[in-house]
């Protein structure tokens, strides 16, 4: 008896290798044809070849993908979203709203992440015990610089300088500062501060420590779904050391939380998370809510788990590794939440590690080790091949995953400016799976990438370890 399988069209809003990664789980589908209809920020290799249809929208203009849906509306069973800026902007309203295709975000209402004023506010009323102490410096609330100069001083005073400092807009101004990372005295925190409040109201709040983790989960908008925790690696280079980024890295345990991590732990994180869902479903069910509206970093600290952020979206790099070890068909998944009945999914218990590798002027490398670079590397064509032909050798326990690269003239990959390519690896173990990932990266040639060398290390993971031990002694 011959199996027929569903042809779904699916439309994908992609930045980079989180999409990509996306587009693996939906051509993996066991039970559905899919169709792919990519609106893309470049010609990503990996996307282009994959595709229905393809196109390029650098800018991920809101009005330009809703005329590449509305071109393929009758094609198209459901959308999903990857980066944060069509969702803050709207896209879900637009496309849902004019043409009726479902889409998988929340609605523009509930893209919380566009205003960390609005996060810190909702969180003191919903669950205070995880806000570390804030205070809000709105621009229409001061008449002249010595007026805010003053406030922020005794505000300083009183968290003792230890503070980081947050714009209410995404990208705006300075971006997120913290003391010990990007200034160290009273003026330094002054002039961060200055840049961003010239764009908007900025935040101050007490720097915490701790150990970092991210939690996500689907959501239908009735049910919330927790994900497996994972790690992310924000800093640029080994030892977290240099700049923030957009993520070097990641890591996932064969459990649901992390190393450093107790159930207790991981159990607050839901009832925390949890509470902040009751308050935005409201007394039965919220559909504007669908998709990803908690991807939440927690510091775990001597006080348990506080908030640092959340996001409206899925973690880059931190759903790489749920997508590749999800046991359900992603496309099941996706009318599941449509249809507001996901009360669980299956992943599969393996741990993961993915390593992002990078050209060499992201997070300012060229700058610090420019002896480590090979300049004569530099704008040349990316070699992925041999990395793929490791799938054969790790029975399809490694996955390849373009980013910011595009494909160009004769079928040549380029790196562009941002985090060119993530590799996972699969194992039963973390050390296996950062074995499997390493080895991946270190066959990618070409364009003078880098990479962190200390993603998920056991020297890094005993380091955590041993924080957190210290922290609960003092506690």
């Amino acid at each position: 008896m011959v199996n027929i399988m569903e042809r779904v069209g699916v439309l994908v809003v992609s930045y980079g290798s989180r999409e990509t990664a996306m587009v693996d789980a939906f051509t993996r589908s066991q039970e559905y044809l899919v169709d792919l209809y990519v609106a893309d920020r470049q010609r990503n290799p990996f996307n282009v070849k994959r595709a229905r249809e393809h196109v390029v929208i650098p800018t991920l203009d809101v009005e330009a993908i809703f005329k590449f849906a509305e071109k393929h509306k009758d094609k198209i069973d459901f959308g999903i979203v990857g980066p944060e800026k069509p969702i803050i902007e709207g896209i879900r309203d637009v496309i849902e709203g004019n043409l009726g295709i479902p889409m998988i975000c929340p609605i523009k209402k509930y893209a919380i992440e566009g205003s960390k004023v609005a996060q810190r506010l909702l969180f003191q009323e919903v669950a205070p015990e995880v806000n570390p102490r804030f205070k809000i410096f709105d621009p229409k609330n001061y008449s002249s610089l010595s007026d805010v100069k003053g406030d922020l001083f005794t505000w300083l005073d009183e968290l003792g300088n230890k503070v980081a400092v947050k714009p209410d807009a995404p990208a705006a101004g300075k971006g997120v500062g913290v003391w010990g990372d990007h200034f160290n005295t009273r003026e330094e925190v002054l002039a961060h501060f200055l840049a961003n409040f010239k764009e908007g109201p900025v935040i101050v709040e007490e720097k915490i420590e701790g150990e970092e983790s991210s939690f996500q989960a689907f959501c239908d908008g009735k049910h919330l779904v927790p994900l497996p925790e994972t790690r992310d690696y924000k800093r640029a280079f080994d030892g977290d050391k240099g700049p923030n980024t957009g993520g070097m890295g990641t890591y996932k345990d064969r459990g649901n939380y992390l190393p450093f991590m107790s159930l207790e732990d991981w159990e607050k994180e839901k009832r925390i998370v949890e509470k902040i869902f009751e308050r935005l479903k409201g007394e039965s069910c919220n559909p504007e809510l669908r998709g990803m509206p908690f991807y939440v970093a927690f510091m775990h600290t001597s006080k348990g788990p506080m908030i640092l952020e959340n996001n409206s979206r899925p973690g880059d790099p931190e759903i790489m590794p749920i997508l590749a070890l999800l046991e359900d068909d992603f496309v099941d998944v996706c009318f599941r939440i449509i249809d507001g009945n996901l009360t669980h999914v299956n992943i599969d218990k393996k741990a993961a590690v993915g390593v992002y590798k990078v050209p060499p002027k992201y997070g300012g490398y060229i700058d610090a080790f420019p002896h480590l670079v090979n300049k004569s590397e530099i704008g040349t064509p990316v070699v992925l091949e041999e990395a793929e032909s490791l799938a054969n050798k790790y029975c399809d326990n490694i996955r390849i995953y373009p980013g910011s690269m595009e494909i160009r003239e004769d079928n040549k990959v380029f790196a562009l400016s941002s985090r060119a390519v993530f590799v996972l690896g699969i194992g039963d173990s973390i050390q296996e799976a950062r074995s499997v990932a390493m080895e991946g990266i270190s066959v990618i040639k070409g364009g003078a990438l880098w990479n962190r060398t200390d993603i998920a290390s056991k020297e890094h993971i005993e380091k955590s370890i041993m924080h957190m031990s210290i922290l609960r002694k003092h506690a």
